[in-house]
């Protein structure tokens, strides 16, 4: 497709998320230099008959890995944003748009020599996890930057234009942290030049000063994987998609760490474990699962047939400030 002399290329990218008692994890594949990217490739008509087989064979040439579940995320057409990959493609004249998928998979299992590797998510957005506290990053290295950049506003309400962003997205003078704001926090300090990907795209000169602010991806692939985030984070506080990352037999405390590590943030124990009975998605197997240093801890399994009713795991979101 082309219009007003350029080509219109549509491409499809994998966010493709695993999850252990840890942090959640992602499928990136190498790329050159020290960037790293999801699993992407233009949408070739002749050979893909759906969006979805295209994206299900570029991962697996990629990343040498088999998808599962999967549905769409969002279309990215953003002017500009595949900048370095058509350069690496040939494709400087076009322009790229992108529809993300979002893939999950319950084991992080290696894929085979030269695929991809997995990462935690949080090594993108280290200001993201909450489990601990506040990240100290927040106060030292990103929270004085953004205001500095604010006050550097020069259009008339510019500056408080700014401050109010930065408060509302980071949970500053009595507002609340909230973990759907994850893409917002990204976009600022992107445009606030406060990431690598700023100076590669020429929205700053030179790299960014202070404190490196998580790992750069290819292209807008963190965006990307920003917006992934924040749907596994509202989906999993009201539908049972957080089974989908879990083994058939599972402890409730994994359970537990599991959706603190999508979320963030840590749960109170018997809250959930009041909000998940009235579900009905799990149910004990009576089988056992010794654990070093405590006592043996049943096993359960996610209760598919309680879907029917579609009930809520309506876990409730606790005031965090920053």
């Amino acid at each position: 497709m082309t219009t007003a002399g350029q080509s219109i290329v549509v491409g499809l990218n994998a966010v493709i998320l695993a999850a252990d008692t840890e942090q959640p994890q992602v499928l990136i594949v190498p790329q050159a230099g020290s960037d790293v990217a999801l699993p992407f490739g233009p949408f070739d008509p002749a050979e893909h008959r759906t969006f979805e087989i295209g994206l299900r064979r570029w991962v697996a040439e990629q990343a040498r890995f088999q998808l599962g579940y999967v549905e769409q995320l969002y279309t990215f057409g953003d002017r500009g944003r595949e900048a370095p990959v058509a350069a690496m493609s040939g494709l400087e004249d076009s322009r790229i748009i992108s529809i993300g998928y979002l893939g999950l998979t319950p084991v992080a299992a290696p894929p085979p020599e030269g695929g991809g590797q997995w990462r935690g998510w949080y090594s993108f957005f280290p200001w993201e996890d909450w489990r601990a506290g506040k990240p100290e990053m927040i106060e030292a290295d990103i929270v004085p930057r953004l205001k500095a950049w604010a006050d550097e506003a020069g259009a008339p309400g510019g500056r408080a234009s700014r401050h109010d962003r930065v408060k509302q997205a980071f949970g500053l003078d009595g507002a609340n942290w909230n973990e759907q704001h994850a893409l917002d926090r990204f976009e600022l300090l992107y445009e606030a030049g406060l990431v690598d990907e700023a100076e590669r795209d020429g929205q700053i000169d030179g790299p960014p000063a202070g404190p490196r602010l998580g790992q750069a991806m290819a292209s807008d692939h963190r965006r990307i994987l920003a917006t992934a985030i924040i749907r596994l984070r509202g989906k999993v506080r009201y539908r049972p998609i957080v089974f989908e990352l879990m083994p058939e037999l599972f402890t409730l405390s994994a359970l537990q760490q599991v959706v603190e590590g999508i979320v963030g943030y840590r749960l109170h124990k018997q809250n959930f474990r009041r909000a998940l009975d009235r579900t009905g998605f799990v149910e004990g197997t009576g089988k056992m699962e010794a654990l070093t240093g405590g006592r043996p801890a049943e096993l359960f399994r996610y209760r598919r047939e309680a879907l029917a009713g579609l009930p809520s795991l309506g876990l409730a979101t606790p005031r965090l400030q920053a």
